[in-house]
């Protein structure tokens, strides 16, 4: 389970070009997982997001690159941060994840939400359609994924998808784990409750204790195990030596990517030691662990690894 995972959420580098690219994502890959990082995530978009950069900006296709990344590593399961399922039919997804984890050895991870990012699905010919039709396809989804990754042949003659007898052969190697990510808390922490293993939160740390109480009350009325899912908190982080080096960084950053100057003040930066404080206080509302990105400089040799050793010790 996710207790302390990486996240590559960019693929714009400075003095990067696009033949080095590759190169540079998988540092960041193993630094993270000689650090202590126990999952590296990539997003499952087509465009980058509005909030870190610009739609022309470099983003490799997820599963490729997952896959890929499989080859450069061992230990660290591999998973979307999330699966856009607007843009995946569920069959399809099932083979594609149970394909990740028969090259990585067993360690694919399922990480999927109902989508979200209008301008991508507009552009690339996506249907988008109402937020009631994405959470009721991404239900109907996954019971057609799990089926397949649990080894049964799932029909479903449903409103979105059809399906019948779907074989997945082969198996994965593994019991393939699913997270559900948002912190919606009638409809994503319901389905969190109902079919994942874990939760990936997106709020504020002020309304931490609100989600997991959410998730505590559909799981009682689920009759679900509330033990048995793991919480991690999206955030993010610009970590260096010092806090000078750490602050110089994100600021530069921001100037090459104005786009991403609201998410400055939510970045957690400093040296490691203040960083530790922010993530132990975080820690201490509730949630299991971290999904956490570099998106001002984990493409500087050493800041992932600076990283990972400084969190997992918070969270093993």
């Amino acid at each position: 389970m996710t207790l302390l995972g990486y996240q590559i959420p960019n693929f714009t580098y400075p003095d990067v070009p696009a033949e080095k690219l590759f190169a540079t994502i998988v540092a960041q890959a193993v630094e993270a997982e000689e650090s202590g990082f126990d999952t590296v995530f990539v997003m499952d978009h087509f465009y980058q997001l509005p909030m870190i950069g610009t739609p022309d900006q470099e983003m490799i296709e997820c599963y490729t690159l997952l896959s890929a990344l499989a080859q450069h590593t061992s230990k660290v399961r591999l998973s979307a941060l999330v699966t856009g399922n607007t843009y995946r039919e569920p069959a399809l997804l099932a083979k594609t994840v149970t394909a990740l984890d028969v090259v990585s050895g067993g360690r694919a991870q399922l990480g999927i939400g109902a989508g979200w990012f209008e301008q991508e699905h507009d552009a690339l010919g996506f249907t988008f359609g109402t937020f009631t039709d994405r959470f009721e396809r991404l239900e109907e989804s996954l019971h057609i994924v799990l089926g397949m990754l649990r080894g049964e042949r799932p029909s479903l003659d449903g409103k979105w998808y059809t399906v019948r007898d779907a074989i997945n052969s082969p198996a994965p190697l593994s019991r393939i784990p699913v997270m559900i990510g948002g912190g919606g808390e009638r409809k994503t922490l319901r389905m969190v409750a109902q079919y994942a293993d874990e939760s990936n939160l997106i709020c504020a740390p002020e309304d931490i204790g609100r989600k997991l109480a959410a998730l505590d009350e559909h799981c009682e009325r689920l009759g679900r195990d509330r033990s048995e899912i793991t919480v991690s908190l999206q955030t993010y982080a610009c970590i260096a030596p010092t806090h000078d080096e750490a602050v110089a960084e994100a600021d530069a950053f921001i100037a090459r990517t104005p786009q991403a100057a609201p998410r400055r003040a939510s970045m957690i930066v400093g040296d490691p030691d203040e960083v530790r404080a922010r993530f132990e206080a975080l820690k201490e509302s509730g949630v299991d662990g971290f999904s956490v990105n570099l998106m001002a400089n984990g493409h500087i040799p050493g800041r992932v690894g600076l990283l990972g050793e400084t969190l997992s010790p918070i969270v093993n």
